[in-house]
């Protein structure tokens, strides 16, 4: 029924908890969970819950604020792309928000990594996770650059999601308009988060994935616990609530949505 589209079950906090998770999934009628990878030393960590797990897929890539990591190149994305289960790339994008004394323009080693994943989707088909923080002028700068979207004949078209999204309508229009999905988590229900709330009336439903980005940012009212798949069912509540449907349409489209996006996790 439910599609957790983000959630890093490779991370030390779920995977000692993993047998409890995936019947805690079952119960809550959450069917699928994209395990996404942050790093490559931690690929095949995650490749594994995919590869052992009906019900779980991986993404390759390495998170845009990880520093002091092995950093991907285009041989390494497609290594990992070339793997069953494996279905997008990512988490990939530009994240501005810890600059730690840094400036814009120093940062030109996140937009590069930024770029070798839009190569690497491109060249495999496979969609784009993406994240962004404080950067969404230069992350759809760098898709429109890198993306061989419409009117590029001559290369693949980039797809992909705007993951865990924080952003403006704005942003989202732009997003839509490049063709992405734009992915909502926890946060939508939380007390503050009305301008959000906004935006995903605003963004229509067959554009939609729902995510739980666990172990963050889980929704009320489990907000302050570590958050897991189970949860996801709480984001689609959310998006029922502000679009006028019931629960089972939103988990319909969104798992269609996924399916759509992510083609080969069907």
């Amino acid at each position: 029924m439910f599609t957790d589209s983000h959630c890093h079950l490779s991370f030390p906090e779920l995977t000692e908890q993993l047998p409890a998770i995936l019947q805690a999934m079952q119960e809550a009628q959450v069917d699928r969970a994209l395990c996404i990878c942050t790093t490559l030393e931690e690929f095949d960590s995650v490749h594994a819950l995919a590869r052992d797990h009906h019900q779980l897929w991986a993404t390759v890539g390495v998170h845009p604020d990880n520093e002091g990591v092995q950093e991907p190149t285009l041989d390494d994305l497609l290594a990992g792309a070339a793997r069953k289960k494996v279905v997008g790339i990512g988490e990939t994008g530009l994240d501005y928000y810890r600059l730690n004394g840094r400036s814009v323009a120093e940062m030109e080693w996140q937009r590069e990594r930024f770029r070798v994943h839009i190569r690497a989707a491109r060249q495999t088909g496979l969609p784009l996770v993406i994240h962004t923080r404080s950067a969404s002028d230069d992350t759809l700068a760098i898709l429109r650059e890198e993306g061989g979207f419409a009117g590029s004949a001559s290369s693949p078209v980039s797809r992909g999601v705007f993951h865990c999204f924080t952003e403006t309508a704005e942003v989202a229009r732009a997003a839509l308009d490049l063709g992405f999905y734009i992915s909502f988590s926890g946060i939508l229900t939380f007390r503050n988060a009305a301008d959000l709330r906004e935006v995903a009336r605003f963004v229509p439903i067959d554009r939609i994935l729902i995510e739980t980005d666990s172990p963050y940012l889980a929704p009320v009212p489990h907000r302050g616990k570590t958050n897991n798949p189970s949860y996801v069912p709480h984001v689609a509540r959310q998006i029922a609530e502000i679009k006028g449907l019931e629960v089972e349409a939103v988990a319909e489209t969104t798992s269609r949505n996924f399916e759509q996006l992510f083609d080969r996790a069907v």
